[in-house]
């Protein structure tokens, strides 16, 4: 395989653990709150960025391939995310808004909110020899010297890296509420293998008490699919924040039940859950609005424009805990 032009190149990815690994030989890094994102050059009109699924980046994000485009080497493959910062913090959403099928809209967003790119290893060097059998300490000093050898103008983002495990343990403590998603944990003497779990990922466990506000049924079934959470508003709204669908089968026959009997619009009062996600599959549209009576806390890794950014897990069921007690000061 040419690595200096296949676009093809899976990323290396992690897998999820409870906490940080110890002993020698770790390096860690802060795990961004963007796109990850492989970006390929070979020569000024040859640029390509992908994104850990693979599908092409390029198009959504015409600064940055304008930045790479003028740098002054013409071959590299480096592995990164593209965030984009406002007012000092980095915005998950604003990355999201990027993702729009008309080129003069992301033209306008380029231009307005600019997203860069910090990279965090590098794969092929600008004389074109692979790294990837290269044990991360050498990709490390490789990536370092790749950045100073560029003019000060151009030199690109590097993430921070450290064996040092308070440091590790500090970002992991503020991440899950800013521009860190957690902390990624490698190897120091590991090789780059695309495509499998080679890396480890630890997020700040977090849990939020929130009210049932409605429910979904399952697909093609009259079955309680996804319990519909909201948070209170200090106006006293109950916003839609997010869902939770971790219900074992056996629940479900009573849990459906239990929830029929709650039946009263208009469930939430202030934001209501829209439709299914564009990304979604099966999932009806439809809702049904309750009485604000349930509270389940959940546990949560991510928030993003007062929403949990994905599902969450169900912990427990809270009788103990009154309606008015779930606010969005616990996520704050």
């Amino acid at each position: 395989m040419d690595f200096g032009l296949s676009v093809e190149l899976e990323p290396m990815e992690a897998r999820l653990a409870d906490t940080l690994p110890e002993g020698e030989g770790w390096q860690y890094e802060p795990k961004w709150d963007g796109f990850r994102c492989l970006a390929f050059k070979r020569g000024s009109s040859s640029i390509d960025l992908r994104a850990k699924s693979g599908k092409p980046l390029t198009r959504y994000f015409p600064e940055v391939v304008e930045y790479l485009r003028e740098l002054s080497v013409d071959r590299f493959v480096v592995d990164g995310e593209l965030v984009i910062e406002i007012g000092g913090r980095l915005s998950f959403e604003a990355l999201q808004m990027r993702l729009h099928p008309a080129e003069s809209r992301i033209k306008k967003l380029a231009k307005e909110t600019p997203a860069k790119i910090i990279l965090f290893d590098l794969l092929v060097a600008p004389d074109g020899q692979a790294l990837l059998d290269a044990p991360l300490e050498e990709r490390r000093r490789s990536l370092e010297t790749f950045a100073v050898s560029l003019p000060v103008n151009q030199r690109p983002s590097l993430s921070p890296a450290t064996s040092d495990m308070e440091t590790a343990q500090e970002w992991l403590l503020t991440s899950g509420a800013g521009d860190l998603d957690g902390v990624v944990c490698k190897r120091r003497d590991g090789a780059y293998v695309p495509g499998e779990r080679a890396m480890i990922k630890v997020k700040r466990v977090r849990t939020a008490d929130c009210v049932v506000g409605g429910f979904r049924y399952q697909s093609k079934s009259d079955l309680v699919g996804s319990l519909l959470l909201g948070l209170y508003t200090e106006d006293g709204k109950l916003d839609h924040v997010g869902f939770t669908s971790t219900i074992t089968e056996e629940e479900r026959p009573e849990l459906t039940k239990r929830l029929g009997a709650l039946g009263e619009p208009p469930g939430f009062t202030g934001k209501a859950p829209g439709g299914p996600s564009r990304w979604s599959t099966g999932r009806t549209s439809e809702w049904q609005p309750l009485k604000p009576e349930l509270v389940v806390e959940v546990r949560y890794d991510q928030v993003t424009g007062h929403r949990f950014r994905h599902g969450t897990k169900l912990v427990r069921w809270r009788p103990d805990k009154r309606p008015s007690q779930c606010t969005f000061e616990q996520i704050r």
